[in-house]
């Protein structure tokens, strides 16, 4: 197929790439073989080389040997990002097990479904959660609990470490658990000597993954070995990655845009890893300034946060070469506003779980198309069928995005009509809508599961998205459609104001009127003091947009 975006790569990205077919332990082996005495994870001061980390995922694995998990078995991951994440990964995979990555910040009930549905019997937490952890080995496959404190991988003195370690949580949890409560300091102490990691074929499944639940019930995304590590050397290949770069992990190890570039891509390169563990504003502006990092991955709303902290531009942001952003539309207005405060350039790009994660960016050297997602990574084929799925659209007509890459998932868990509806003769359809430009750019449009029809008329919420950041007294804000009785739906905006700004409803009706034509214009605007996001800073249509129907069943 004709393959435009190819000329604008950065000379010295390949156009295609041998990807090692190996298990995805591999990644943190082969660094470690490579770079045994580079630093691998920096974590509040605390370092560990990766020939360290090599060993400690080795030791994890033995243990669960010895308690009979291996070869298919589900082990989830409970935890924030610390190096207790990356030696429970591999070490796990090391294993022949699957792993299952949770958002910790999930309900009780919500967890419930989770492990009911991926069958886990394993789970790794950190003391905080391992209340919820314990209560579901009464209702789900769930066997046993294995806890890591965060304490132990911190660089203060074992006194003030044994102190952490006493902790409530885990005492309450031993009297209500069903099953056996293990501590992961105690299956890392011994050495896991004569050690060899299980054998597993790199076409197996190696990621249970679930999607966020951002368009409905969450859905396990099946994700091969042979994808992830393949996604990982693209991501590496179109970063400019390697041993002398610094990554700064602040996305959730658990969401998969986090889990690839941040940490899997990272430590295939040979990088340093900066971990936070949740996203502070101000905790991210004073680690850059300090760890100095030359690359990181965020979502719009973390640059906004950043944006509004306080004298940001006392914080020195020189080391940043390049801040990834994907995983909601990146406006013209937030890019202006971040860049201009901190001098970081953020380079918009795009992925979805589906196909690992990122699969297209704008070219970190090259030339740089705002409000454009960028051109497709070596070896992904990408164009635009028609929103019924029955022809190829041309450059400059918009359809929904469809993908061919090696890093599509094997398919839904259990759910085979799902897959079959998602990828049709090899390609998978990604439900985003949008358009290819006569370079080879790609942009969206919307979701196509967001699209508003209005009287008729189809309205893309992202264009009246892109009005709002406009506005000066705007911090953030989001379209929904919302049902109607007459027109179907009516358009109504959500937004979070400056601080100490105010606004009326019909003050932002008057300004959309004089920017839309009379069909997309709001007909209601709420100010809110926050907006729901996901784990990774996401705002969540489809919480206001439920949100919304349930008020307005009530009231009919």
């Amino acid at each position: 197929m004709d393959r435009p975006w190819l000329k604008f790569y950065d000379e010295d990205v390949p156009r295609s790439i041998d990807y090692p077919r190996m298990p995805i332990y591999g990644i943190l082996d082969g660094s470690a073989e490579k770079f045994p005495s580079k630093t691998a994870s920096i974590f509040y001061g605390k370092k560990l080389t990766y020939k360290e980390l090599k060993e400690l995922s080795d030791r994890f694995a033995n243990s669960l040997k010895k308690l009979v998990i291996g070869k298919g078995d589900k082990v989830a991951l409970l935890l924030p990002n610390f190096p207790g994440y990356v030696i429970a990964y591999f070490g796990a995979l090391k294993s022949g097990a699957v792993v299952v990555p949770l958002n910790p910040l999930y309900t009780e009930s919500e967890l419930e479904f989770h492990f009911n549905d991926s069958s886990a019997e394993t789970v790794v937490t950190i003391p905080m959660f391992v209340e919820k952890a314990a209560a579901l080995t009464k209702k789900t496959p769930l066997k046993r609990v294995i806890v890591s404190y965060i304490a132990d991988f911190l660089p203060f003195p074992l006194s003030f470490v044994q102190k952490l370690r006493e902790n409530p949580y885990v005492k309450r949890a031993k009297k209500t658990i069903s099953g056996e409560l293990l501590n992961m300091k105690d299956m890392i102490s011994s050495p896991a000597t004569g050690f060899k990691p299980a054998q597993v074929n790199p076409d197996e499944l190696g990621i249970l993954i679930y999607s966020g639940g951002t368009t409905g019930v969450a859905k396990g995304i099946m994700l091969s070995h042979y994808a992830v590590v393949a996604n990982a050397h693209m991501i590496k290949a179109w970063g400019h990655l390697d041993e002398n770069e610094r990554m700064l992990a602040v996305l959730p190890f658990f969401h998969g845009y986090g889990m690839n570039v941040t940490m899997n891509a990272a430590l295939l390169s040979g990088m340093s890893i900066v971990m936070l563990p949740r996203f502070s504003a101000r905790e991210m502006a004073k680690t850059i300034d300090k760890y100095k990092p030359t690359q990181t991955a965020v979502v719009p709303t973390i640059l906004v946060a950043l944006s509004a902290v306080k004298n940001v531009e006392k914080y020195d942001f020189s080391s940043l070469k390049a801040i990834w952003v994907g995983a909601a539309p990146l406006t013209a207005a937030i890019k202006e506003n971040f860049e201009k405060k901190t001098g970081g350039r953020a380079i918009e790009g795009y992925g979805l779980t589906e196909a690992v994660t990122a699969i297209m960016a704008n070219p970190m050297k090259g030339k740089h198309k705002v409000g454009s997602i960028g051109l497709p990574f070596p070896d992904v084929d990408a164009k635009i069928v028609s929103l019924d799925g029955t022809k190829d659209l041309p450059s400059g007509e918009v359809g929904e995005i469809a993908l061919k890459t090696p890093t599509v998932m094997l398919g839904y868990y259990n759910r085979p009509e799902e897959t079959a509806k998602t990828i049709k003769d090899g390609w998978l359809l990604t439900g985003d809508i949008g358009f290819m430009d006569e370079e080879g750019y790609f942009y969206i449009t919307d979701r196509k599961k967001d699209l508003i029809i209005v009287g008729g008329f189809n309205v893309f919420p992202r264009e009246i998205d892109e009005l709002i950041y406009k506005h000066p007294k705007v911090k953030e804000g989001i379209t929904v459609g919302v049902p109607d009785e007459f027109k179907g739906e009516k358009i109504k905006v959500f937004i979070v104001l400056k601080e100490g700004v105010t606004a009326t409803a019909e003050e932002f009706i008057e300004y959309f009127k004089k920017h839309l034509a009379p069909y997309k214009v709001p007909s209601e605007v709420e100010f809110r003091k926050e907006l729901p996001k996901s784990a990774i800073g996401k705002i969540l249509r489809r919480v206001l947009r439920e949100e919304e129907i349930k008020k307005r069943g009530k009231n009919t």
